[in-house]
């Protein structure tokens, strides 16, 4: 049975902090693979993504190719939440996984910022029941990790800002060919 990791957020953009979650994980063998899963319409943010959809999941793929080879061969960028209309609820995503994984074991990748809201998500004890939960430490919010990977202190906020040192290369020149965020 394979642990199959499920890495969802806005990655709006995708970091260097979330690249470290990714090469912690797999390095560490917590999960066989990782599933990156840029949000469509996330439910539980204040604000809509800035980017749109395609940049973001653009962004995933071009920061795997900062990754080292036997890393990056273990992730892939799946853009199930950004094609699907409407809401995108994690739980959907599982079943959707589940179904391409059988028999395998699920696995959702949370920082403590988002775990301390599960409740508030749709069909919560659903979910619950269907996920073992990676939860990490996130330095500007103090929570309760179920793993300590030393995680780093970045923001998307900042990065979108203009601190484009916060992202990989292959997504700096991204963000500045496409004129995104503060290189505007």
């Amino acid at each position: 049975m394979a642990k199959i990791a499920i890495y969802g957020g806005t990655f709006d953009p995708i970091h260097l902090g979330h690249l470290h979650v990714i090469t912690e994980l797999l390095t560490r063998e917590i999960a066989d693979r990782i599933l990156l899963v840029p949000a469509g319409q996330p439910r539980l943010r204040d604000q809509e993504p800035v980017a749109a959809g395609s940049d973001r999941r653009a962004m995933c793929q071009a920061a795997l190719k900062d990754l080292a080879p036997e890393i990056a061969s273990r992730v892939e960028v799946n853009p199930i939440e950004i094609l699907r209309s409407g809401p995108s609820y994690s739980i959907d995503t599982v079943f959707a996984v589940a179904q391409t994984y059988p028999g395998d074991q699920i696995l959702l990748i949370l920082g403590t910022d988002a775990f301390s809201k599960i409740a508030d998500w749709h069909r919560s004890k659903e979910l619950q029941d269907m996920v073992d939960f990676i939860v990490i430490d996130r330095p500007d919010f103090p929570g309760s990790p179920n793993l300590d990977i030393n995680a780093l202190n970045v923001s998307a906020t900042a990065v979108r800002a203009g601190e484009i040192e916060s992202v990989s290369p292959q997504v700096a020149a991204y963000i500045k060919e496409h004129n995104l965020y503060a290189s505007k």
